[in-house]
């Protein structure tokens, strides 16, 4: 376990807590680039789930979202989800999806990003050899604890998050602060279900089957999967939906890809 990035803190209790992610595309698609994500994946705000015009604004296929969820309306989903107790055993190949437990603190957002770059299409784009090639190979035959333990003892995957983290807009907050936000993975497994990941809860949340060639911004993934968090609000517009899709050829371009 390494400590000596600026921003990450040690509780009293001894737990790495990180310099949380500001909530912003822009620091997503910089961490996941930093960890070997190929250029031609990006992130991207969802403006709207109801209107097509600026659901048209996403490219696509989604190959995930991410729901930024605030504390309470989070809660109010999660009491019919059952107990956050560790109930998940899976390991190897036949997962449906790879999922991580969350052990450092205020890396919500990085877990996040894990769960929706190491799933689905998206992991045909993690480049040979890179931090994450590397994590996710050393990681997948683990149970969740000992795949937990080789996030926490990535000194590699410290440095990617904090060297975005202080990327923001904003000034990057202090990792000692307190955090209520919940960042939520949806992703398409390999069986075709939607799953929400979320490395606080206690494994892997099957919401349901979607059709061949549906992708996780389509009208299904979204009823069964970001509408119940929406729903849930009952008009607190805090929560916030971004995207990875691939980078159309005029953006990377423009970047310099």
């Amino acid at each position: 376990m390494t400590t000596n990035e600026p921003g990450v803190f040690i509780r009293p209790e001894g737990k790495k807590t990180f310099v949380p992610l500001e909530n912003n595309p822009e620091v997503f698609t910089d961490l996941v680039h930093r960890l070997g994500v190929s250029p031609k994946l990006g992130f991207y705000d969802v403006y709207s789930i109801d209107e097509p015009e600026l659901l048209a604004l996403v490219p696509r296929p989604a190959h995930a979202l991410i729901f930024i969820s605030p504390a309470d309306v989070y809660h109010r989903v999660r009491e019919s989800d059952g107990s956050k107790e560790l109930t998940y055993a899976g390991a190897g190949e036949q997962e449906p999806v790879m999922w991580f437990k969350q052990t450092i603190g205020h890396a919500c957002g990085l877990i996040a990003l894990l769960h929706s770059v190491s799933n689905g299409p998206a992991k045909a784009f993690i480049n040979p050899d890179s931090t994450l090639d590397k994590l996710l190979k050393e990681s997948l035959p683990l149970k969740p604890q000992a795949r937990a333990d080789v996030l926490y003892n990535s000194a590699d995957l410290e440095k990617a998050h904090m060297a975005s983290a202080f990327k923001g807009d904003s000034a990057a907050p202090m990792a000692a602060e307190p955090n209520g936000y919940h960042f939520i993975s949806f992703v398409k497994g390999k069986d075709g279900h939607l799953y929400e990941l979320e490395g606080s809860w206690n494994g892997p949340i099957d919401r349901g089957i979607l059709g061949e060639g549906e992708d996780c911004l389509c009208e299904k993934a979204l009823e069964i999967g970001v509408r119940r968090f929406v729903k849930a609000a009952e008009g607190n517009m805090e929560f916030s939906i971004v995207a990875l899709a691939g980078v159309p050829d005029s953006d990377q371009l423009t970047n310099g890809f």
